[in-house]
């Protein structure tokens, strides 16, 4: 069993100082919800969103999105050999259960992120599917701890997604940005143990999911 984390992901519910401003209110409005509800989006709230700290990291949960989706419909997750984790920007943890299947429409998946929110536990028939918590990177990896932290970067070490899977074994653990540009931060950077790059360009996380779990499943299955 592996481990994939999703780190620092630009998924978080509309934050206070931003509930009252104008487009995120008549966006609420629209939804039927209150704006302290609602997912934070960059392509309805960019006016309320200038200048806000991290700026660039935040109001793209379609990009979490793309990637929760390459993660939880392959073979290795399937077969319950991947656990997959969504550490967000605000320093909250989605815990994934077995066989989550996550809504391919975004819209739906909107909707289910923010009832996660609100209700904490997503529960079907008796058995979790989804769990929020407050959670830090730290205090999720001292959870897992796993054996080896790979993390994918444009600031890590050149190599090639064969070689990189090649490495992987067993209670190992995955960490790709949740965000649209941008770094890690060094709490995040400073946990992990091989930091590589796979080119000069920089690849959406989605890609780098889709990838690197295929040439693991390579390993494993094949």
């Amino acid at each position: 069993m592996i481990s994939l984390i999703i780190s620092e992901s630009a998924l978080e519910l509309v934050p206070f100082e931003l509930k009252n401003h104008p487009s995120v209110i008549s966006h609420a409005k629209k939804l039927e919800k209150h704006s302290s509800e609602i997912l934070l989006d960059n392509s309805w709230h960019f006016a309320a969103m200038k200048g806000i700290k991290d700026e660039m990291k935040r109001g793209r949960p379609d990009l979490v999105h793309f990637s929760i989706l390459e993660a939880t419909t392959i073979p290795l997750y399937l077969k319950n050999k991947l656990n997959l984790f969504v550490h967000t920007i605000d320093d909250k943890v989605i815990h994934f259960g077995k066989n989550v299947r996550v809504p391919k429409s975004y819209h739906r998946f909107e909707g289910v992120i923010e009832k996660l929110y609100q209700e904490k536990k997503i529960m079907v028939k008796n058995e979790l599917l989804l769990e929020i918590k407050n959670q830090t990177f730290s205090e999720l990896i001292d959870e897992i701890n796993p054996s080896k932290i790979i993390g994918f970067s444009t600031k890590g070490q050149i190599n090639s997604f064969e070689k990189i899977a090649s490495q992987i074994s067993d209670h190992s653990c995955i960490v790709i940005g949740g965000f649209q540009k941008g770094h890690f931060s060094d709490t995040i950077q400073n946990k992990i143990t091989n930091l590589y790059s796979v080119g000069n360009e920089s690849f959406e996380g989605h890609v780098i999911v889709s990838r690197i779990l295929y040439e693991y499943e390579k390993t494993v299955f094949m």
